[in-house]
């Protein structure tokens, strides 16, 4: 039994061993790495887009454009049908809200062009603006 106890510890350091090497191997890759290029580098050229910042340029985001809102009770909410109509606090003819990702950035009126809904913005919010608007 001596010699299954033998083997048993054999095994036993054979895999302390390889959970030590595999320690030190998360531990080193664990280190930051400098796989990311600097984006605040020296100043950029007015309207320019800073260096780097052409790969984002194809990151896709959501834009919504919002009629307005209303609150109703799940009550009303479950006797909607076809044909029912739901009163929103916007007013005909008032300027809609353009948001990208949730947040506000112009409010515009609608346009067909070739039987395809549009927006045309009439008023885009600057970052300042936003800024001041979180502010509240």
């Amino acid at each position: 039994m001596s010699e299954d106890n033998q083997i048993a510890d054999d095994d036993w350091a054979a895999a302390m061993n390889e959970q030590a090497a595999a320690d030190a191997a998360v531990a080193a890759a664990a280190q930051p790495a400098d796989i990311f290029e600097n984006l605040t580098g020296s100043a950029e050229a007015v309207g320019q887009p800073p260096g780097g910042f052409e790969r984002i340029l194809d990151i896709p985001v959501n834009i919504t454009v919002e009629l307005g809102r209303t609150k109703i009770s799940i009550r009303n909410l479950l006797q909607l049908a076809h044909g029912s109509v739901v009163e929103l606090d916007g007013l005909a003819g008032e300027p809609m809200d353009v948001l990208v990702n949730g947040t506000l950035i112009a409010q515009g009126e609608v346009v067909v062009v070739n039987d395809k809904f549009g927006i045309r913005l009439t008023d885009v919010i600057t970052p300042q603006e936003r800024i001041r608007k979180l502010n509240r």
